[in-house]
């Protein structure tokens, strides 16, 4: 591929960005930059990757996988844009474009980790390994490198390699259409409500968002959306029982109507890819292929944890759904039959009844600015870093902030973008990416600092309030937040190892270690004030949140379980499946299963964590990091919530050192000892 961009003059990814900390330029990006600026980032990285390989001085560290682990910086720094943007802020063109060049990008990978000449430099510095003086970053840089490479085909000979190559294009394609499929299936669903009646039981803040969106979109009434601020608060209050329905099954058969936007034979051609990619490698299936770079190591100890759960939370479990299936037998007469459309009214119900509670209460108490403050002011408290909004740098919509982060002695540490509201060009859910991530020159030890994406889908303001967010939208922000913190304390020498570039069942810890505060009262009341009077969140509500904290815990747990039980029942197999989909995912689930089948319905077509989104044969890893975070946690509930000094081990012994050391060392080194799932079964009452 020798094709070389000579609009350096027009593109803003070909000049060096005249921007404060070296920023994207958003503002001067157009849709046709991406492109050219791709293929010139592919022509770059060919000409380094033939320098290496032609390179007359015997391979070194330095010459070899050095200069492969910088090699690639323009494509990296269009890609990270691109594929950012194709999250946060698609269209059409970005779409169109992606179809187009994300076969060549796979090519382009392929014809990197597939050069015999540059394997047979790596190897031979990885075989004298032992003979160099390589710091343990090195080491590790350089046992990732090879094992990569061993990973990617590097081994296969002739038609095997052929097939590989084949393989893995097609792959590339099949996830993209996925995701576009369940983000067009949901942009094109509505239901549009004109009867008042019908939106009895409703907050009124719900009320007014979907009043709100009719506006947006020039209809008479209400319009409800499968966002999740909307979907959510919907199922809960409804009293419309034909409508709660109506939703749930909008939601929950996307991928399976007989459309452009079906997502059935997409699954069965990736699982089936993958499971052959696997074999190709000398696996029996893509989850072992997978866990060999994880912490469980392989599927039976994968298995041995969820089994582990579904033990101990099973029986729990079974008493709250039955205690919400009294609760509508009680409202509705002994012969209501509990559907999953009626599972988070009910319980929601329960839970008024039992704890007094409604998470409507705290949302007035819950605006998104002093949210902000609050989830920005736990970072402070706790390591000392500040957040300044800086509206100079450049942002890629109108809804979008940018922060500089400084440390407690002033240095600058990154910026954090942050995205909260939703938006037909962005993908549902929550996440953290890099835009830019942190390394350090060996050769200046300038340390180049990272950017950070935060992005969400929470309530939008009205005409009349701001963003009155929920309980379980504030924990979703620590979450994310976690995540943040991961990539702004990275501080490592290698790109590739810094911040988040860590073992899939480790990245989920930083993340669920900081909803541990949602439920902890000096840290609400730290931030929770009135929009409208400013009085501090009531002593007694924080009670209530506190007392209903594990309230269906065990429910939940069972879901989650069952979504990790689905994932690896779909990449364990060693045969290729041309099955009934539904079928094969109740058998999957059959052990986690609480509330009546409806047939219609598919987790799997619309499940792009592990189809589009990179958590293949590792949605484990949720419950997997629960049980550290829940251990890690016990910790600061020993020394103080808010105690530095165990704040500052966690950030040096678990937030800075990225992937450069085996997770469960890292683990270990701040804690003190392996972790057990006895933290976890004492925080959910279950023990």
């Amino acid at each position: 591929m020798n094709i070389a961009c000579n609009q350096t003059s027009q593109n803003p990814f070909l000049e060096k960005y005249n921007t404060p900390h070296g920023t994207v330029p958003f503002e001067k990006i157009k849709t046709e930059h991406y492109e050219p600026a791709m293929m010139e980032g592919m022509h770059r990285q060919e000409a380094e990757i033939e320098a290496i390989i032609t390179n007359p001085e015997t391979p070194t560290f330095e010459n070899t996988i050095l200069a492969l682990e910088q090699s690639g910086e323009l494509l990296d720094r269009v890609g990270s844009v691109f594929g950012n943007m194709r999250s946060a802020e698609t269209n059409d063109e970005l779409q169109a474009i992606a179809q187009k060049v994300i076969p060549l990008l796979s090519e382009h990978s392929n014809n990197i980790n597939l050069n015999e000449k540059l394997f047979a430099r790596i190897k031979s510095v990885y075989d004298l390994q032992d003979t160099l003086r390589l710091t343990s970053e090195q080491k590790r840089l350089l046992n990732n490198t090879y094992n990569n490479f061993i990973r990617r085909g590097a081994n296969l000979e002739g038609e095997a390699k052929n097939k590989y190559r084949e393989l893995t294009q097609k792959l590339s394609l099949l996830g993209l259409q996925f995701g576009e499929n369940n983000l067009k299936e949901s942009n094109d669903y509505q239901l549009v409500i004109t009867d008042s009646t019908q939106l009895a039981g409703l907050p009124g803040s719900t009320i007014a968002a979907a009043s709100q969106t009719a506006k947006e979109k020039g209809i008479e009434g209400w319009v409800f959306t499968l966002d999740a601020p909307v979907y959510i608060p919907f199922m809960q209050y409804a009293d419309n029982r034909e409508l709660r329905k109506e939703l749930y099954m909008a939601f929950n058969t996307k991928g399976t109507h007989a459309n452009e936007y079906n997502n059935e034979q997409i699954i069965k051609d990736i699982v089936n890819i993958q499971m052959e990619i696997a074999q190709l490698l000398g696996f029996e299936s893509y989850a072992e292929y997978v866990l060999q770079k994880r912490m469980a190591g392989n599927s039976g100890a994968v298995y041995n944890l969820l089994n582990q759960l579904l033990d101990a939370y099973a029986p729990a479990a079974k008493q709250e759904v039955q205690a919400v299936e009294n609760l509508a037998k009680e409202q509705e007469g002994s012969k209501f039959k509990l559907m999953p459309w009626d599972w988070g009214y009910y319980s929601n119900k329960l839970k008024e009844r039992d704890y007094n509670f409604n998470e409507e209460l705290l949302r007035p108490y819950f605006e998104l600015s002093k949210v902000k403050e609050g989830v920005f002011g736990l970072a402070t408290r706790l390591y000392g870093i500040t957040f300044k909004k800086n509206p100079e740098i450049q942002v890629y919509h109108k809804d979008v902030d940018a922060y500089e982060v400084f440390d407690k002695d002033g240095s600058f540490l990154a910026v954090l973008y942050t995205d909260f509201h939703p938006r037909p060009g962005k993908r549902a859910g929550a996440w953290m990416s890099g835009i830019k991530d942190q390394w350090i020159d060996e050769k200046t030890g300038e340390n180049s600092r990272p950017h950070i994406m935060l992005v969400m889908n929470f309530s939008k303001p009205t005409d009349d309030k701001p963003a009155l967010l929920t309980y379980m939208e504030v924990r979703t922000f620590l979450h994310e937040f976690g995540h943040g913190l991961h990539g702004i304390f990275a501080n490592t020498t290698y790109e590739s190892m810094s911040g988040t570039n860590v073992y899939w069942d480790f990245v989920e810890l930083p993340s669920q270690f900081m909803e541990n505060y949602m439920d902890e009262k000096e840290f609400l009341n730290t931030f929770a004030v009135h929009y409208e009077t400013g009085e501090s969140i009531p002593e007694e509500l924080i009670q209530r949140i506190v007392a209903s904290s594990n309230f269906n815990i065990a429910y939940g747990c069972l879901r989650q379980l069952s979504f990790g039980l689905l994932d690896m029942a779909w990449y364990t197999r060693d045969t290729k499946f041309d099955g009934d989909i539904k079928t094969y995912e109740r058998e999957a689930q059959a052990s986690t299963q609480l509330l009546p089948i409806v047939e219609e319905t598919s987790m799997s077509t619309q499940f792009s964590h592990i189809f589009a989104g990179g958590y293949a044969a590792g949605y484990y890893s949720y419950k997997w990091a629960e049980v550290l975070d829940a251990d890690a946690f016990s910790l600061f509930k020993q020394k103080g919530i808010f105690n530095q000094a165990t704040a500052t081990s966690f950030r040096e012994n678990i937030l800075s050192k990225g992937g450069t050391e085996d997770p469960m060392v890292l683990y270990k080194r701040f804690r003190g000892q392996e972790p057990t799932i006895d933290a976890l079964l004492i925080r959910n009452g279950i023990k």
